[in-house]
């Protein structure tokens, strides 16, 4: 399960090292509109929605990631099959088709389907799509449905599979997120105590997406709380409002940065370089902006362990605030920007305070990331095991494997590597780039038995095999990689 989790992690790496640059896009512009949004100012709007259009897609880019990452092989197809996986279960579940599926008003839909576009639906739908690819990316249908055989059936059975997931999901979503929500409504009579369970559920559920249902009832008027609202129109209690806002800047600001620079310290150092690169830019994003979602990810799979280390931290860090009353608040997230902005607000309460309990906190997550990290091996960015090829490197010289019996003596007529330069594949044919079209054999090719060949340029030649093409060029590419 644990290597799972870190291959999982893994996956995640690529979708994750585009949210930094695209946080401090969205910070920057927010820095020069944070009251209109984009809205009074051109290159803010340009900012914003440009960083916009990848966090806001956060689920899609971790369900392409989780599915290209986790597929046996790191095909195109598989890719594609995450996307249309995550495409049919939000469809399914989105307000409006869950309102036809009831007979109901939109306005009538559980809440809870207005969040179902989340990193947990982007991660699932990675993985059944991955699972997908794994069985049957090599099935080979009978001939009159060869045309759909293996890679090409991976999106079809992933979008069967989401089908049953969504199924699922339609009765068990909504039970979780208002389990979530009156679970929030408990709590939030504890004072700083509720503030501090608060803050560790809230980074618990980062994965799950289901933070929001907790977010609505503490930073908005769920219950009455509206955290943010009062805070930002001063019209809440002073020292008291704010209270399930401010103790994230510490762990925003400094704790995970600390944390990324302590993973930075224990990489491998032939990998430090691009820990470095990461943890950097991801660092300054969390202390810029309070995007965090590029640290956490980077971590919170492969060193699941270590990420509800971070989730109590954030808890402590909100009771400490709420207790001695240090306020401040955010409209973007609780990182320098909101938090210089949130000082010229008259309710706000001792928040230089929320500085010195930051440094605090930094050496704190520098000191037991180190030490976790090192003491349990932990496999954080920079640390992970040396990755074995997992794709199985081609069937042999197995004289039963007509594919590759075939693709071989293709190759062979084609003039091998020395004559070889590219092979490609359409639905019935392979086609390919060769050095010299006198150094082919064309009679060789056709005593392999396939329906034709196409001379298609000076250096161009296609083979029709017919709609199994894709096991052949496969083993064709296999040979070429030997």
């Amino acid at each position: 399960m644990m290597k799972y989790l870190q291959r999982l992690g893994g996956s995640l790496m690529l979708p994750v090292a585009v949210l930094p640059a695209a946080a401090i896009l969205m910070g920057i512009g927010y820095w020069i509109d944070h009251d209109g949004w984009g809205a009074g100012n051109a290159l803010a709007a340009f900012l914003l929605k440009a960083g916009g259009s990848i966090i806001e897609n956060i689920p899609i880019l971790f369900a392409v990631g989780a599915a290209f990452g986790l597929a046996k092989e790191k095909d195109g197809s598989a890719a594609l099959s995450g996307l249309v996986a995550f495409l049919v279960v939000t469809t399914m579940l989105s307000a409006d088709t869950v309102a036809l599926l009831q007979g109901v008003d939109a306005g009538s839909v559980d809440p809870a389907f207005g969040k179902i576009k989340n990193a947990f639906i982007g991660i699932l739908s990675g993985i059944v799509a991955s699972i997908m690819y794994n069985r049957f990316s090599q099935v080979k249908l009978p001939d009159f449905l060869a045309f759909f055989s293996g890679k090409r059936l991976v999106p079809i059975m992933s979008a069967v599979a989401m089908l049953v997931v969504s199924a699922v999901l339609f009765y068990v979503w909504p039970i979780v997120y208002g389990a979530l929500v009156s679970f929030g409504e408990g709590i939030s009579s504890l004072g700083a105590a509720g503030a501090g369970l608060y803050g560790f559920f809230n980074r618990l559920l980062i994965p799950t997406g289901l933070h929001h249902a907790l977010n609505a009832v503490f930073w908005f008027d769920t219950i009455g709380i509206n955290d943010i609202g009062n805070f930002w129109s001063s019209s809440g209690e002073k020292g008291v409002t704010g209270m399930y806002q401010a103790g994230f800047f510490p762990i925003m600001m400094f704790g995970l940065p600390a944390a990324g620079l302590a993973m930075y310290h224990t990489a491998k150092t032939k990998r430090k370089k691009q820990a470095a690169s990461l943890m950097l830019a991801a660092g300054f994003a969390s202390f810029f902006t309070g995007v965090t979602e590029p640290l956490e990810f980077a971590f919170m799979f492969l060193a699941p362990a270590l990420y509800v280390v971070h989730a109590l931290l954030t808890g402590l860090s909100l009771f400490i605030a709420a207790t001695f009353q240090w306020t401040a608040g955010f409209m973007f997230s609780a990182g320098f920007i909101d938090y210089f902005l949130s000082l010229r607000i008259p309710i706000a309460n001792m928040p230089l305070m929320l500085l010195v309990q930051g440094l605090v906190f930094a050496v704190i997550y520098y000191v037991l990331f180190r030490f976790l990290i090192l003491k349990f091996n932990l496999k954080t960015p920079g640390r992970e095991d040396e990755t074995e090829e997992e794709i199985n490197s081609g069937h042999s010289n197995d004289s039963n494997n007509k594919f590759y019996e075939l693709a071989t003596k293709i190759y062979d007529g084609l003039g091998g590597d020395a004559n070889v330069v590219s092979v490609d594949n359409c639905a019935t044919r392979l086609r390919v780039e060769v050095q010299n079209m006198d150094h082919v054999d064309q009679k060789k090719i056709k005593a392999t038995g396939v329906h034709g060949i196409k001379v298609a340029g000076p250096k161009s030649i296609q083979v029709i095999v017919g709609t199994n093409v894709q096991f052949v060029a496969d083993e064709v590419k296999k040979i070429r990689n030997k």
